[in-house]
């Protein structure tokens, strides 16, 4: 059995029905479809043109992906879905709409959290409280503030940045003991590496260096996961496919396939790793199937 625990529905000219032939093409059971917020004070609009056209504002901004969406499809393909949902929590009701949304509509997973706001943010970790009362494991897009200039080191402002930096990521873990958080996106797997400070790119390539944060936020925070989606992570693991076999037997039981995006680019290289069969078995369903378990027939 294969769990995507990173997928996203009406995007990139892409519907329903598209989705489940992806799913199908690459022996996928079901998939967590994840929500993502757009408030219009982001810069979210920038990404107008791979959402639903249906939700564009005149404005010119966007609602991104929003539950509703969600919602459909999880209606048209029955237990193919686990729905996810992540209010924007700059509302002050966003805890409360997470609880009604898993109450009324099954919503099992509070994500993406996908914001320009620092993920230790106090108006956050309320909403990450929530999610972890409710059973739900919160799925964490972080893209770093500011990446160092090429040539003379000196901060640039990244335009684009969501939740802050690890350390951020790593704070709201412990201070939400009970809260079961999925750490993506390039600011997360780009510690990875020990050099992450000094990578200009958004996405570093090249050899990895030994003693990146990942490991001590793995090792200080038993409720921090990861899954493996897109290609910071897919990309992360390809700088050194022997570290890769090391950490993904290290952390067997804390990363989770997903992919973010279509295509069978990262079964593709788990399979390559010759990885033993228990180890697969976690990444592919175990780990995911734990975390949020099927729902009873109703």
């Amino acid at each position: 059995m294969i769990v995507d625990t990173h997928q996203h529905v009406f995007w990139h000219g892409g519907n329903d029905r598209d989705l489940i032939a992806d799913m199908d093409a690459h022996d996928i059971d079901a998939a967590w479809l994840l929500t993502w917020e757009a408030p219009s004070v982001e810069e979210a609009g920038r990404h107008g043109h791979v959402f639903n056209p249906a939700h564009a504002r005149p404005d010119g901004t966007h609602d991104g992906m929003p539950l509703s969406d969600v919602l459909t499809a999880c209606e048209r393909h029955g237990g193919r879905f686990v729905p996810g949902y992540c209010p924007d929590p700059a509302r002050p009701d966003a805890p409360a709409l997470l609880e009604s949304a898993c109450r009324m509509h099954g919503v099992r997973v509070c994500g993406e959290w996908k914001y320009q706001m620092l993920v230790d943010d106090p108006r956050s970790l309320e909403l990450f409280r929530k999610a972890g009362q409710l059973g739900c494991p919160v799925v964490v897009h972080l893209d770093v503030p500011y990446l160092p200039d090429a040539k003379t080191g000196e901060p640039n402002y990244c335009p684009l940045w969501y939740g802050g930096t690890l350390d951020n990521l790593r704070r709201a873990a412990e201070a939400c003991p009970r809260t079961t958080f999925l750490g993506h996106g390039p600011g997360f797997w780009r510690e990875i590496s020990a050099d992450a400070d000094a990578a200009a790119q958004m996405y570093p390539d090249g050899p990895l260096a030994p003693g990146g944060r990942l490991y001590d936020g793995f090792e200080a925070c038993p409720n921090l996961h990861a899954d493996l989606s897109a290609n910071s992570a897919l990309g992360a693991l390809k700088r050194d496919v022997e570290h890769a076999r090391g950490f993904l037997r290290r952390y067997a039981d804390r990363l989770l396939f997903g992919r973010d995006m279509l295509g069978g680019a990262l079964l593709e290289f788990l399979d390559s790793l010759d990885l033993p069969g228990e180890v697969i078995e976690k990444l592919h369903s175990l780990n995911a199937l734990r975390l949020v378990p099927p729902a009873p027939p109703s």
